[in-house]
């Protein structure tokens, strides 16, 4: 593993866990220091720094044209999504925009009954894609770029999992088949469940273990950028929390081995090396049971993520190819 991205993960120091139910967040504060400046997406919509738009009038399911206006680079996180436009869309990946530059991302729609323009201009849903769904796309897309050196995720697998996910949620069903509408339901357990989890001073990302397993973890650069990631990314493993399979309670001495048991795993994985589409380099990670990327720029891990994966996600293929093939491009 690249030896910077094995350093970050090697001085990871978990605080105290907070807990709520079957979840214990463990906040990470240890930062490196702020050698690269970015905003995030949240900043960047509300200061009408970034315009996100479809590619042309008719559009393109599995990319967005993104115009960064700032004189700074623009962070926008893996899973976090845009909604509005044609359909709602989730990033493929982690993307760091470079300032004043036009680029396109790959990204995933999460709103499949839906092809019409209900905005002109993409805005921040204020949602990440639930952890479940995200560790199925990271498989999907690392299994993309190994093939073909493409940030396409298995579109169908995504729709499939907002479909469970709504299930196991006993949401309402939604007219276009939202996963923003999924959320939208679980409002008030969510908003619940958040109070449990306060922002820590210097805090920079968070590891999750639902149910005495651990689930992932979150880690961007900057303690500002992460403030503004905090309520989306902790709503994603809430998520999780909230739907899956429950054990009552935590147990801290447990779910802290638990937590540092995935760490030490995550240094142990294998390792590829694809170009971003923005700011430097894109790293997939695939281990027993794992998998993770991160975003390296200047050498700093601007964002880095892993997911422990089920057996199903785990032992999943790249049947989804064919699939892919069959998106809708104008």
């Amino acid at each position: 593993m690249q030896v910077t991205i094995v350093s970050r993960l090697k001085g990871v120091k978990l605080g105290d866990p907070q807990s709520h139910g079957n979840i214990a967040i463990f906040p990470i504060a240890d930062g490196e220091g702020e050698s690269v400046s970015y905003i995030t997406l949240t900043e960047a919509l509300e200061g009408r720094l970034l315009t996100v738009t479809e590619v042309s009038q008719g559009g393109s399911v599995p990319e967005l044209k993104v115009t960064n206006s700032a004189e700074t680079p623009v962070l926008l996180l893996d899973g976090e999504e845009l909604a509005g436009a044609k359909q709602n869309r989730v990033l493929n990946t982690t993307v760091l925009v470079p300032e004043k530059q036009d680029i396109v991302i790959p990204v995933s729609c999460t709103e499949q009954g839906r092809w019409a323009y209900a905005t002109q201009a993409f805005y921040d849903s204020g949602t990440v894609m639930a952890r479940s769904i995200r560790a199925r796309k990271n498989r999907s897309v690392s299994e993309s770029l190994a093939a073909s050196a493409s940030f396409r995720s298995d579109q169908g697998e995504v729709w499939n999992g907002i479909s469970e996910l709504q299930e196991a949620a006993c949401a309402p069903p939604s007219p276009t088949g939202a996963m923003r509408d999924v959320f939208e339901s679980q409002r008030e357990s969510l908003d619940e469940a958040l109070k449990a989890f306060p922002l820590i001073p210097g805090q920079i990302g968070l590891l999750a273990v639902i149910s005495g397993e651990a689930a992932g973890f979150d880690i961007v650069s900057r303690p500002a950028a992460y403030a503004h990631l905090h309520g989306k990314l902790l709503k994603s493993y809430v998520m999780d929390a909230l739907v899956g399979k429950k054990k009552a309670g935590v147990d801290a001495k447990a779910a802290a081995k638990a937590a540092q048991d995935f760490i030490d795993r995550a240094t142990h994985c294998e390792e590829k090396t694809f170009k971003s589409v923005g700011c430097g380099d894109d790293y997939r990670f695939k281990g027993d049971h794992i998998a993770g990327s991160a975003l390296v720029h200047s050498d700093t891990v601007i964002h880095t993520a892993f997911f422990h994966l089920d057996q199903a996600t785990a032992e999943g293929h790249m049947s989804g190819i064919n699939r892919r093939r069959s998106y809708r491009v104008y």
